[in-house]
C-alpha cells in the first residue's frame, strides 16, 4: 500500500471517529471561535472607520488647512488668505464664472448621548452654498436646506441615528442662543456625523473672522501638486494642501494603527491559550488512540500517515472554529452603528465592516492554530515504539 494511500485511509478512519471524542472536539472549535470571533469583530471597526473615512472626499477636489494643523478643527485661515486660495488659477469655475471653492469654519458643539448624562462632541461646520455643490453625493433626507443668515441647522444622518434631540423641529441651545433642526441630510461619508449650518451665521455666533479650510474643486487631479507648489510658495500664505480624499483618509490613521495594535495583543493572547487547549485535546486523542496507532504501525503503516491522520483532524477541528468565529463576529457586528473620537476629537458615525480578507485571515489564523497545537502530538503519536503501543490499555 502506498504512503498517499495509507494516508487517505488513516486520515479517513480518524476523522470518522471525531463524534466519539466530541467534547474534547468541540473545546477546539470553541475556543478558536472565540479567537477569531474578537480579531475579526475588533478589526472590523477599523474596517468600518476606514470605509467611512475612505469614503469621504474626491481626487479632484483639495482641501487647503492651515500649514502644520492636524486636521480642520486645529486650523484658522484669515478672509485675505481664504480670498487669495479661491484665486489659484487650478480652481474650476461654475455657471458663474465663480471659483468653486468654499471656505468652510468648524467648530465643536454637544449634543445629547442616549442613555447617557454627558454629552458627545458633534463637528459643527459652516458653509455656504458652493458647499452644497461640492458634494455631489449630498441629498435631503427629511426637512429642507437651512437658510443663510438664520440659526438654523442640517443633521447629518449618521448623527441622527447615534444621538438624541435631533429630530426636525428641535431646537439646540449653543452659545447661549436657539438653533433649530430644519433638515437631515445624507452624503454617505464622514459628513453623515456633522451638524451644517450658514458660514457666516456659524462665524457671527462664535465670534470668527475667518475659516478653517477651503474645500475647492479643481480641473484634474494632475493639477494639485502644481496648485500646492503655488501655494505653499506664496509667501502670503501658510497652508497645506491636499486632495480631499488623502485628507480624510488621514483622519483615521492614528486610530486605526492603535485598534490594529489593540486586535493584535488580544488575538496573540487568546490563541495562545487557544493553542495549549488545542494541544491538550489532540495528546488526549492521541493517548486514546494508542493501541489503535500501534496496530495500524504493526500492520505496516508508516510515521507519515499517523503524523498526516493527527494533524488533518487538528485542521479540522481549527477550520470549523475558524468559520464558526467569522460566522459570529459577521451576524453580530457587520453593519453594527457606533460613534467614536475621530482625529478632530468629535464623534464620527460608522458602521463596523466584516469584509471578506478579515474572514479569511480569522480563518487563517485558526489554521496557524491548528497547525501548531496539532504538530507536536503527531509527531509524538508517530513516535511511540509499536511494541510500547501495543501494550497500552
Amino acid at each position: 500500500m502506498s504512503t498517499l494511500t495509507q494516508m487517505r485511509e488513516i486520515v479517513a478512519m480518524n476523522l470518522r471517529s471525531i463524534p466519539d471524542r466530541l467534547a474534547p472536539s468541540l473545546v477546539i472549535v470553541v475556543g478558536i471561535a472565540g479567537v477569531v470571533a474578537v480579531m475579526v469583530a475588533l478589526l472590523s471597526m477599523s474596517a468600518g472607520l476606514s470605509a467611512t473615512l475612505g469614503a469621504t472626499g474626491r481626487d479632484d477636489q483639495v482641501v487647503v488647512t492651515r500649514g502644520g494643523s492636524n486636521g480642520e478643527l486645529s486650523s484658522f485661515l484669515a478672509i485675505g488668505s481664504a480670498t487669495l486660495i479661491r484665486q489659484d488659477r487650478a480652481i474650476a469655475r461654475g455657471p458663474s464664472g465663480q471659483p468653486l471653492a468654499s471656505g468652510e469654519l468648524i467648530v465643536i458643539t454637544e449634543v445629547p448621548r442616549p442613555g447617557q448624562s454627558t454629552g458627545a462632541n458633534v463637528t459643527l461646520r459652516g458653509l455656504g452654498p458652493v458647499g452644497f455643490a461640492l458634494r455631489p453625493d449630498f441629498r435631503v433626507m427629511q426637512g429642507r436646506r437651512f437658510r443663510p443668515g438664520v440659526q438654523e441647522l442640517m443633521v447629518g444622518a449618521g448623527a441622527a441615528q447615534e444621538f438624541e434631540g435631533l429630530e426636525v423641529g428641535n431646537t439646540l441651545s449653543f452659545r447661549g442662543s436657539t438653533w433649530t433642526i430644519v433638515g437631515h441630510f445624507s452624503s454617505g461619508d464622514a459628513y453623515d456625523s456633522e451638524l451644517w449650518t450658514d458660514v457666516g451665521t456659524l462665524q457671527g455666533a462664535w465670534d470668527r473672522s475667518g475659516v478653517s479650510s477651503v474645500l475647492a474643486q479643481v480641473g484634474s487631479p494632475a493639477q494639485i501638486d502644481a496648485m500646492k507648489a503655488r501655494l505653499t510658495a506664496d509667501p502670503q500664505l501658510d497652508v497645506d494642501v491636499r486632495s480631499q480624499r488623502d485628507f480624510f483618509s488621514g483622519q483615521s490613521s492614528g486610530l486605526n494603527a492603535t485598534i490594529g495594535v489593540l486586535a493584535g495583543i488580544v488575538a496573540v493572547i487568546m490563541a495562545i491559550g487557544a493553542t495549549f487547549g488545542a494541544l491538550n485535546t489532540m495528546y488526549s486523542a492521541v493517548s486514546a488512540r494508542t493501541r489503535e496507532i500501534g496496530t495500524l504501525r504493526a500492520l505496516g503503516f508508516g510515521a507519515a500517515p499517523v503524523v498526516a491522520s493527527v494533524m488533518a483532524e487538528a485542521l479540522l477541528l481549527s477550520l470549523a472554529g475558524g468559520v464558526l468565529g467569522a460566522v459570529i463576529a459577521y451576524v453580530v457586528f457587520n453593519g453594527y452603528a457606533v460613534s467614536t473620537l475621530g482625529g478632530g476629537f468629535t464623534q464620527v458615525a460608522f458602521q463596523f465592516a466584516v469584509t471578506p480578507p478579515l474572514v479569511l485571515l480569522g480563518v487563517g489564523l485558526a489554521l496557524g492554530i491548528g497547525f501548531v497545537g496539532g504538530l507536536a502530538p503527531g509527531i509524538r503519536a508517530a513516535r511511540i515504539p509499536v511494541t510500547e503501543a501495543l501494550r497500552a490499555n
